[in-house]
């Protein structure tokens, strides 16, 4: 292996590092280069101890450190990052520098640094050869380059995650938190395809398709500096809501009822999970407090949530299910399920990022018209949308482990998603504009059902 490669592999490694950087660097209001050197030199550290451990322990310990490295770096970063993100719902105003302390920063750099493990091994397969030295001393120089490589951007990403974190300081939290879900869960899900045979895949850049229509979406505040008008806002309502009527009976449970066809109870079972889909998104929405856009409803539990917060919730729980949905269609595609169109999982993506569009205007515009500074409606439109991805490699992950749930879970996300769709029609009930909503709502109905036939 040579020097060129070795630098490749750096970079590739600091990937993960990068991001938690910038989450780092967006929960510090003042930075000081005390937090920056704290995260590089952690990472940095890490990064070359681990491939040394690798190198040692050889080959025989490969298939412990590839069976179960992905789940230890899922728990640890997923376990930081709900942490963040509660203490950023606490809204502590004092100066806390814990998030840079000794256990958290250990997990941290443990969680980020695994990958590095199998690295290690592979310098006992395939030598390092950039100086004319022994293969240790090699292998000890490939490590010190990718260590400085990750010092270096780590460095860089705390400083950019604080610029971020500035400007759109609400929320930021939240978003950083949720990055290190993602991550942690992104690196189970590549792990758990590669052992289910279903190879390398773009499934996290198809899954993060309805997230562009949810940032587009909240971008429109710098656009317009007014409300939005009724007729408008209507008819984007419309067909948002005839969107995910049509992925609801034509992605989900048509599918799940073709799943079923072999089984005298087909209807009983998809009835079953229909209902139970509706439940639970019920019980969730007489939970969560949230407020729905222009009609101002407030739900759930009484809370001392802001306004932008409870806009935003009403928006996540609503793309809870469409992101179970998401997941459990690219799950069937990477299966090869029979009745999973295979052209399904794109249509979802691209569907679901029209729906987005206009929710994540729902939640930003308001939010600027009772007087939220641009850049926080911005940030809080986007965080709308994070459900979705995130929900969708949770179903993955749950799917490919345990195939059989497939179905069930298509037909209650189907379920949840009409449940959502109802509870919305009567928004678009305007006495002079209803027509309008009535057939925007039937064009995106008709226009999703028309890809999905398209096959």
């Amino acid at each position: 292996m040579k020097l060129f490669e070795i630098l490749l592999l750096g970079v590739g490694l600091a990937m993960d590092s990068f991001a938690v950087s910038i989450c780092k660097g967006m929960s510090v209001s003042k930075l000081r280069i005390r937090e920056c050197l704290i995260c590089a030199v952690w990472f940095g550290i890490f990064h070359a101890l681990m491939p040394m451990i690798g190198y040692f322990v050889g080959s025989e310990f490969a298939g412990i450190i590839h069976s179960y490295g992905a789940w230890i770096a899922f728990g640890l970063l997923t376990y930081i990052g709900i942490n963040m993100i509660r203490e950023a719902l606490e809204e502590e105003d004092e100066e806390d520098y814990s998030g840079f302390g000794f256990k958290n920063m250990l997990l941290l750099a443990i969680a980020t640094s695994i990958d590095a493990l199998a690295i290690g091994v592979t310098f006992v397969a395939v030598p390092v050869s950039i100086l004319p030295l022994s293969e240790l001393l090699n292998t000890v120089a490939a490590c010190l380059i990718i260590a400085s490589e990750i010092f270096i951007i780590a460095f860089v990403g705390v400083i950019i995650g604080n610029q971020f974190g500035k400007r759109y300081k609400s929320g930021s939290e939240v978003m950083g938190g949720t990055i290190l879900i993602f991550i942690g869960i992104n690196t189970l899900i590549q792990t758990l395809e590669e052992s289910s045979g279903a190879g390398s895949s773009d499934t996290i850049f198809s899954l993060l398709i309805p997230l562009i229509g949810t940032v587009l979406g909240a971008a429109f505040v710098y656009v317009r500096k007014d409300n939005l008008k009724d007729h408008f806002r209507i008819v984007l309502a419309g067909v948002s809501a005839g969107i995910m009527l049509s992925i609801s009976v034509w992605g989900l449970i048509d599918p799940a009822f073709h799943f079923f066809s072999s089984s005298t109870s087909t209807t009983f079972r998809v009835f079953v999970c229909f209902l139970s889909g509706s439940a639970v998104q019920y019980l969730i929405d007489s939970l969560v407090p949230h407020t729905h856009a222009f009609s101002e409803l407030t739900e759930g539990l009484r809370s001392n949530l802001d306004l932008s917060s409870r806009l935003m919730m009403a928006e996540i729980i609503h793309h809870v299910p469409e992101g179970i949905a998401l997941g459990a269609v690219y799950a069937g595609y990477y299966l090869q399920s029979s009745w999973v169109m295979n052209s399904a999982a794109i249509i979802l993506s691209i569907a679901i990022a029209v729906q987005n569009f206009p929710e994540a205007m729902f939640v930003a515009m308001p939010l600027r018209e009772k007087g939220t500074e641009v850049g926080k409606a911005f940030l809080m439109g986007c965080i709308s949308g994070i459900s979705v991805p995130l929900m969708g490699v949770i179903t993955i992950a749950l799917a490919v482990l345990l195939p059989s749930l497939l179905p069930y879970l298509m037909a209650a996300a189907g379920g949840a998603m009409i449940f959502n769709t109802v509870e919305e029609i009567p928004n678009m009930a305007e006495d002079d504009g209803n027509d309008k909503a009535t057939f925007a709502f039937i064009i995106g109905f008709a226009a999703v059902m028309l890809l999905f036939f398209l096959k």
